[in-house]
């Protein structure tokens, strides 16, 4: 299973200062990141994770949705 995350950070350089900084925490909540991309026009970043821990990860975006602003999120499978 995958989740699949859209942030849009006032500032990308903070923002990926405490991203990288968390790595352990997502690590935690049974989430490797697999991919993380930055919008070609715009400071929106989609990022890709391996989910080993379904509630677990579910847990982090709920945290993630109270502590740094909104996040979108989507669990998904291979079709």
């Amino acid at each position: 299973m995958n989740l699949l995350t859209h942030h849009i950070p006032a500032d990308y350089t903070a923002w990926k200062s405490d991203f990288d900084a968390h790595a352990e925490t997502r690590r935690n909540a049974g989430l490797t990141l697999m991919q993380l991309w930055r919008d070609a026009d715009g400071t929106g970043v989609t990022a890709l994770f391996e989910v080993n821990d379904r509630k677990k990860a579910q847990a982090w975006v709920d945290a993630e949705n109270q502590t740094d602003g909104p996040v979108t999120a989507r669990f998904m499978r291979t079709a």
